[in-house]
Formats: structure tokens, C-alpha cells, sequence
């Protein structure tokens, strides 16, 4: 758990009146419904809920995956509603790393082409993108499997992968869409082993959704969502 209290720290992420609405008339869907939350840097937070409350929405909004209808997203102190699309792009390129359930690897590649790939959007050179997809490697425990492709990875080495990926361009911010979604029990743990690691030790920021109260433990804050609102916040002590 973190050592510090995350209230005593200005927010990395603030959220004000968030809104998100879908459709029109009779239809219209309120999947958020005017959400407050604030998030420090270095907090682990795992967000909760029934399929369908929100959570989901919330976390697409913060990746920069989607716009809210109302209200305020700031990163950083800069209101990410007001970013045009590129200037979203490029906040979820420099500052987010994301893991989803489906481990979203090139099934032709090897892990450290899988891994590489957001710095080859970032144009970084050849050389330099194959020593730090090794290092971001070696740092999920994947040394020595390097040119393997995720044919030849169980699934939660592949999973692995997938977390190399997100953290080889050094994000504040990890969001990880149920990450253990695919796995057994035992993989799930050491997973959550690993997260911890890169919260507790790298100091990034871990934003979690997921609906395993024991992969919820791991947090250090509890947030769950019910009906587009937030109905619960919890605090774990560390």
C-alpha cells in the first residue's frame, strides 16, 4: 500500500461535474452522471462497479479515449476537454500507458517488436527502442524471452508483455481495463504482484478497473460506481 496520504498532494487528475450521455430523447443513456473525483500522483486506485454503472466511461474519458458530454478533466492542471484531438493524442501518447484485458499483441511479432512499438510512433531510433523494450523487459521479469511471440508466451507472460508495452515510454499514469480478466487465480496474484511493483517502486500511477474484490485489494483506494455516480471512496490504511 502507499506510504503516504494521497489528500496531503495537489491531484494529477481532477474530474468536476463529470457527464457522459449517449443517444437522445427517451433513449438517451446517462452513463456518467456528474462525477467528482480527484487522483494523486502515486496512487493506486481500483475502480468498481456493476456492468454498466460508469466505470468503464470514466476510464475511457481519462485515457483520452473518449469526451464527456459535461463538466471538467484536468491533467496536470491543464483541461483536457478544452485539448483539441491532437493535443489529446498526444497527452495519451507521452503521459498513459494502458492494459486491457485482451493482451492486444501482434501475434507475428516477437515480445520486444510488441513492446517497442509506442516508441516507434514517437520516432525514436532504432538502437535506442530495442535497449529500452529490453529494460521494460527485464522489469515485468521477461529477460531472456525477448524474441519470443506471444504464440510461444502463456498467457499471463503475454500479459506481461502487454505491460512492458505500456510502461517502455515511462507514463505517469498506468490504466489497466481488468488485467487479470484472462487469467487463473495464481497468474492474477503474480500480476498484481507486478503492478504494485511499478506503483510502489517507479511511483506510477495505477488506475484499475475491475470487478475481483481480491484484485481490488492490491489498491490503496477503492472507488465504486453504481448508476453513473459515485457511491462509495474508500481509503485503505497503509
Amino acid at each position: 500500500m502507499n506510504a503516504f496520504d494521497p489528500r496531503e498532494r495537489p491531484p494529477l487528475i481532477s474530474l468536476r461535474g463529470l457527464r457522459r450521455f449517449y443517444g437522445q430523447g427517451a433513449a438517451r443513456v446517462h452513463a456518467l452522471d456528474g462525477v467528482d473525483l480527484d487522483i494523486a500522483p502515486g496512487e493506486f486506485i481500483a475502480i468498481m462497479g456493476a456492468s454498466g454503472s460508469g466505470k468503464s466511461t470514466c476510464m475511457n474519458i481519462i485515457g483520452c479515449l473518449d469526451r464527456p458530454t459535461a463538466g471538467s478533466y484536468e491533467f496536470s492542471g491543464v483541461d483536457v476537454t478544452r485539448l483539441s484531438n491532437d493535443g489529446r493524442a498526444l497527452l495519451r501518447r507521452n503521459y498513459l500507458g494502458f492494459v486491457f484485458q485482451g493482451f492486444n499483441l501482434l501475434p507475428r511479432t516477437t515480445a520486444l517488436e510488441n513492446v517497442e512499438l509506442p516508441l516507434v510512433y514517437r520516432g525514436m531510433k532504432r538502437a535506442e527502442r530495442e535497449r529500452r523494450a529490453a529494460e521494460a523487459l527485464k522489469a515485468v521479469g521477461l529477460e531472456g524471452r525477448e524474441s519470443h511471440t506471444p504464440g510461444e508466451l502463456s498467457g499471463g507472460q503475454q500479459q506481461r508483455v502487454a505491460i512492458a508495452r505500456a510502461i517502455v515510454t515511462d507514463p505517469l499514469v498506468l490504466l489497466a481495463d481488468e488485467p487479470t480478466g484472462n487469467l487463473d487465480s495464481a497468474r492474477s496474484h503474480e500480476l498484481m504482484k507486478l503492478v504494485t511493483d511499478l506503483n510502489t517502486v517507479r511511483g506510477i500511477t495505477v488506475i484499475m478497473v475491475t470487478h475481483e474484490n481480491d484484485i481490488a485489494a492490491y489498491a490503496g483506494r477503492k472507488v465504486v460506481f453504481a448508476d453513473g455516480q459515485i457511491k462509495s471512496d474508500v481509503r485503505v490504511a497503509a
